[in-house]
């Protein structure tokens, strides 16, 4: 595709603009969406010299930086704290009872927050982005109107060589348990008021069991109710078998198999639980955590020329191309990973095709996943069930972070590595397909796995690499290494 062509420059370019000073504008990129996908878009799209505007409705950053992965590790770090100070005496380390300061904890989130989303806005300022405040509309020929003012009266018209959806995508609800009182979204948790006596988690996967971690750690007795028959229903077993030991040893408990049927208010502030065949709990809060669904409501005017599939995703190719020429869609609107690192590199493939250069679209199968709960999870890769379900013959690698010496003085040796690799037809380990990481800071760790994943490695390449004594990186490494039919210390 030719490069786009330079749109005529608007008085406005790079401010975060009144809806009421800008004209009708031509850009060569106008951007839907400032969430990971869209900003990742516009600071790619303009280093490359691309005059863009970037339209959001709420606030730069979107659901990652102000609802989702930010303020979800910031207080997953917070309950870390907490759980190194009520350990502390194990090192020797003599402290008062631990105690916790919640409008702290939310100042420090806030702080947080405030800081990136500064440094995303200065960003895109720094490169010349237009950025509008307002709901956008995509009409026929790339056309885009805008709706922005506190009571909706202001109006803009762009037109654009190309245009980008990245609207983004919003919180799955449970019929019966919309957000209210002590029901809430991940909307709606990062502004609790406390932490709850009782929890209850509806959802067992990846956001759910953060949910769940954070709140035991900080001292809520927790419920995780799951419809499916096992948690982390996408991780290798070996894995979740790991989550569910530690997860017991907090004093989670799990329940599987189990749907949730409705709640009543219980007259104390809270609300009673129905689920399974009848059985109830009492909580003090309810976490709703079942996924979420791709935000297209008002984004597509008559003469779009873009389809939405059944379940609500934009359709795109493998170029992430939609049906209207020169409009592409990306992040968690089509149905990709929802995952911020696969809105950026979406973002950078689709930039490379409007400029005309060679983009290579995401594998989806191989993507780093990375799962924060205590213990973290991380991997990239074909689990060892699905490498069976593909019909490949595997050979595995299993290590305990038992045994490593930097896990031990960490205190935190929990977890282990696992590796899959292609069996050869004699017999000997090929090439890597999965790299599955459970315990202290594996999210940290992953790259190298993913890397080697991606550059399609075998086990001879990868272990001849060292890695640095002592480390935690040692026991991917070593995983590695036993599958050369020599090992060190496993």
């Amino acid at each position: 595709m030719a490069p786009a062509s330079r749109g005529s420059r608007s008085a406005c370019r790079g401010d975060v603009g009144s809806l009421g000073a800008v004209e009708q504008t031509h850009f060569d990129l106008v951007i839907i969406g400032g969430g990971p996908a869209g900003y990742g878009a516009a600071l790619y799209g303009a280093s490359a010299g691309l005059n863009i505007a970037l339209v959001e409705k709420d606030k730069v950053g979107g659901t990652c930086l102000h609802r989702g992965c930010i303020p979800a590790k910031e207080m997953l770090e917070t309950a870390a704290v907490v759980r190194t100070v009520a350990h502390a005496g194990e090192f020797g380390v003599l402290v008062e009872p631990v105690g916790l300061e919640w409008s702290t904890v939310m100042e420090r989130k806030q702080s947080v927050i405030d800081k990136l989303v500064g440094g995303v806005t200065g960003l895109l300022k720094n490169r010349k982005v237009t950025i509008l405040n307002g709901a956008a509309t995509l009409g026929a020929n790339r056309t885009v109107t805008v709706v922005g003012g506190e009571d909706g009266s202001e109006t803009a018209t762009l037109s654009a060589d190309a245009v980008i959806l990245a609207p983004g995508s919003v919180p799955r609800v449970i019929p019966g348990f919309e957000p209210a009182g002590p029901v809430v979204t991940s909307d709606e948790f990062f502004d609790i008021d406390g932490v709850p006596e009782h929890a209850v988690v509806i959802g067992g996967g990846a956001i759910g069991c953060e949910f769940a971690s954070t709140l035991a750690d900080l001292g809520s007795a927790v419920t995780i109710l799951e419809a499916l028959p096992k948690i982390l229903p996408g991780c290798d077993s070996d894995v979740t078998r790991v989550v569910l030991q530690s997860f017991k040893k907090k004093g989670i408990d799990i329940r599987t198999g189990v749907a949730v049927t409705g709640h009543s208010p219980n007259g104390s502030g809270g609300t009673t639980v129905a689920f399974g065949d009848g059985e109830s709990i009492d909580t003090d809060l309810v976490v709703v955590s079942v996924g979420r669904s791709p935000y297209t409501e008002g984004l597509l005017g008559d003469g779009a020329g873009v389809r939405v599939a059944e379940r609500g995703f934009i359709e795109v190719d493998e170029q992430y191309r939609t049906g209207e020429p020169s409009v592409w869609a990306i992040g968690d609107v089509i149905a990709t990973p929802q995952l911020a690192h696969v809105g950026f590199a979406e973002a950078i493939c689709v930039i490379k095709d409007i400029l005309g250069e060679d983009a290579v679209p995401v594998d989806n199968a191989n993507v780093p996943w990375a799962i924060y709960c205590q213990p973290e999870v991380a991997f990239a890769g074909l689990s060892e069930d699905a490498a069976k379900a593909a019909g490949i013959d595997v050979v595995t690698s299993k290590h305990r972070f038992g045994g490593n010496s930097r896990a031990m003085i960490i205190g935190q040796t929990d977890g282990l590595v696992k590796i899959i690799a292609e069996q050869r037809a004699d017999g000997t380990a090929g090439k890597l397909l999965g790299v599955h990481m459970v315990g202290p800071w594996v999210t940290e760790q992953l790259s190298g796995g993913y890397l080697a994943v991606n550059w399609e490695a075998t086990v001879d390449e990868v272990a001849a690499f060292i890695q640095p004594h002592p480390s935690l990186t040692e026991l991917f490494g070593e995983s590695v290494l036993a599958l050369t039919g020599r090992s060190l210390h496993g």
